[in-house]
């Protein structure tokens, strides 16, 4: 017979966000399978799909109120394959196997740093939710597949596009673990009213996408990418023209401090319970 009084929570998963992150890790994994098949473009495709599956799994626990615990830890496992081990797999059947040691030590540095990536964002306390610490896991594996997908869709040869592709993999490994500030769009309300100029600019990237969605995404998160070393030069020099506009360099941050960026939410997180995005 049940105890009233017993307040103690029961134990259990909540099944619908938890189903929703293994759709995200089935998607991975099936594109695992397609690049050793040789489908790199539906490799590079179901890349994608995952990240929108990541991005709902976080969204549907709080729509429902089944945020957990194991759900934001079977997340956490779940993107570093989704976002670390599957576009670096993907990239080395494409274009780097010719390259030996050089090859599959770049995508290896890819998994570490998601892996990593992860793990510094699971840890660290959230400050300044406007930005995130290094970039998501998520958008650099849309940078990976993305070039995979518009180069294989010209038919071109990985292997001819090796250097070029050992040159996204690493950058994109390096731009997770560093404290480069990413923009991460939690301070846009879209119930906060707009012009109507708004509404119309809204509408230019779904028709870009729809014309030409494996070269316009990657396009789109290659400029993310970049973003990030723009804002901290940017910021930086703001910082200079403060210091001597003061007089002295006293008042503002040293040319040495690290951008004032703490680790925000990464873009949709999981069966989730940690942010708003992946």
């Amino acid at each position: 017979m049940n105890d009233p009084h017993n307040d103690k929570p029961r134990k259990g998963i909540y099944i619908l966000p938890s189903l929703v992150t293994t759709a995200s890790l089935f998607v991975a994994f099936y594109a695992i399978v397609q690049a050793t098949l040789g489908r790199f473009e539906v490799a590079a495709m179901a890349v994608f799909v995952s990240m929108v599956l990541d991005g709902l799994d976080g969204r549907i626990a709080r729509w429902t109120n089944t945020a957990s615990d194991f759900g934001k830890e079977y997340d956490s496992l779940a993107d570093v394959i989704a976002f670390g081990l599957t576009p670096a797999l993907v990239m080395f059947e494409w274009s780097l196997t010719a390259y030996g040691n050089i090859g599959w030590l770049s995508a290896f540095l890819f998994v570490a740093c998601a892996a990593l990536r992860l793990a510094r964002f699971n840890s660290v306390e959230v400050k300044d939710k406007r930005y995130f610490q290094g970039l998501p896991s998520p958008a650099a594996a849309a940078v990976v597949a993305g070039w995979v997908w518009s180069m294989a869709d010209f038919d071109f040869e990985g292997s001819r596009l090796g250097p070029v592709s050992i040159v996204i993999v690493v950058a994109s490994a390096l731009a997770m673990v560093s404290n480069l500030p990413y923009k991460s769009f939690k301070d846009f309300d879209p119930k906060n009213r707009v012009p109507f100029v708004a509404m119309v600019l809204l509408i230019v990237p779904f028709v870009l996408i729809s014309f030409d969605p494996p070269r316009v995404l990657f396009l789109l998160f290659l400029a993310y990418l970049v973003s990030g070393p723009v804002i901290w030069f940017l910021r930086r020099r703001a910082s200079a023209a403060g210091g001597e506009g003061s007089g002295s360099g006293s008042g503002g941050p040293g040319e040495d401090d690290e951008p004032d960026v703490q680790q925000a939410d990464e873009p949709a997180k999981g069966s989730g319970q940690r942010g708003d995005q992946d």
